[in-house]
């Protein structure tokens, strides 16, 4: 059964790995896709809103779907889904094929990133101990493979179509049939009381804490993949180059702090760790509020990956917990505030920059991530605590696995 658990586990972070490849490949080449298109930029923030907008419309099909059909099943189709919509924006040529590609692109994205964080949720309570940090770094591990193949086809100026098929012909088989070793349920709790938690109003009133995280976690990092490369050349006189640094150190620094990041749960705890991290992000922005320069502000920026990276997965892990007999119906609900903030994010931002500065634009997801130390006791594992000594006894009843196991 040992076996049954490690199968899923590297198959659930080839899956998260593919999603950060296909993820960074669409949003780092959003120029290339404009001018292939002719989108205008009056009409460009219609198209990249939408995309979070089915996005959230999907997690909340999902939340539906899997009360009839195991997530692992959602996964295994939503991939492929994902992976040829970023395909089919490669190979279009009209407007309305941009438009149904991304249609499809989002509506997967929201069932794909639903039903991943809730296998990984399960599979992290079958082993008893934190591991969902680890399915994230794969994620950023992902990010920033795409976003250097994104870099190679422009750098070589591959078109759209030319530099996605390869990806995509080794990915989607790849994924598909790691599919079959999906992991449903983690437990024994998995077969409590389905009624706990399961009414609307009760769970969304004692969701809310972390779905407020969640939101302001990506308010920050929505701030830092759109704003760090204007704010490091326009308000800090970097080079065009140099400008382009703080993000991809931004991916680095948060790879290496989920990478260690489920260390420090089962050493100090996962109140500990989202507290240390919502300090860590908050100077970080602090940093780059007043930094007098441009390499000042990317050290603001190496802060910001190492806070933020913690939060988002350990949202996930305290739904989970807080609901432990419905912990899908919780993961597909904060899921839909991973879309809200990065909408919110973004033109929060630029609004506050214009009306006001740059400078002072940073503030205000600095205090956001700071309001993350109030709800942190929503993080506490009790009764079931990860680590420290509180580790529970490794599951052996890990539900039903995808491949019929």
């Amino acid at each position: 059964m040992t076996d049954v658990l490690r199968r899923g586990r590297a198959s659930l972070a080839f899956s998260f790995f593919a999603q950060g490849v296909a993820f960074a490949l669409l949003v780092t080449r959003i120029p290339a896709i404009q001018d292939r298109y002719g989108v205008s930029d009056a009409l460009l923030p219609a198209f990249l809103a939408a995309v979070p907008v089915l996005a959230g419309a999907g997690s909340v099909g999902t939340e539906k779907l899997v009360k009839k059909v195991p997530p692992s099943q959602v996964l295994r189709w939503s991939q492929p889904v994902v992976l040829l919509g970023l395909l089919g924006v490669g190979a279009g040529e009209h407007m309305a094929v941009l438009a149904l590609s991304l249609a499809a692109f989002g509506l997967a994205v929201g069932a794909l990133d639903a039903s991943m964080n809730m296998l990984g949720v399960s599979l992290q309570r079958a082993y008893g101990r934190s591991i969902m940090l680890g399915f994230h770094a794969v994620y950023s591990l992902g990010g920033i493979v795409g976003a250097s193949l994104a870099w190679v086809g422009a750098h070589w100026d591959l078109a759209l179509f030319v530099s996605y098929l390869p990806v995509v012909i080794v990915l989607l088989p790849a994924a598909f049939a790691g599919s079959r070793w999906y992991v449903d349920g983690g437990g024994p709790e998995d077969v409590a009381d389905q009624s706990v938690g399961e009414s609307g109003p009760v769970v969304f009133k004692l969701l809310l804490p972390l779905c407020l995280v969640m939101c302001f976690a990506y308010i920050g990092d929505s701030t830092v993949s759109n704003w760090s490369a204007k704010y490091l050349q326009d308000v800090l006189g970097s080079s065009e180059q140099l400008a382009t640094v703080p993000y991809n150190v931004y991916m680095v620094t948060t790879l290496l702090g989920r990478a260690i990041g489920d260390f420090g749960v089962r050493r100090f705890g996962a109140v500990a760790v989202v507290r240390a991290g919502s300090l860590v992000a908050a100077l970080g922005f602090a940093v780059v509020a007043g930094a007098p320069g441009a390499w000042v502000g990317m050290l603001g920026f190496t802060l910001l990956g190492l806070g933020l990276c913690v939060i988002v997965p350990q949202t996930f892990a305290a739904a989970g917990r807080l609901f432990p007999g419905a912990s899908d119906t919780a993961v597909a609900r904060l899921n839909i505030f991973n879309y809200v903030g990065f909408l919110i994010g973004s033109p929060l931002v630029g609004a506050l920059g214009d009306a006001w500065s740059y400078r002072g634009a940073m503030l205000v997801p600095m205090v956001l991530v700071l309001v993350t130390l109030v709800y942190a006791r929503s993080f506490d594992p009790q009764p079931d605590r990860y680590g420290g000594g509180h580790e529970r006894p490794r599951t052996a009843d890990v539900g039903r696995g995808s491949n019929g196991i």
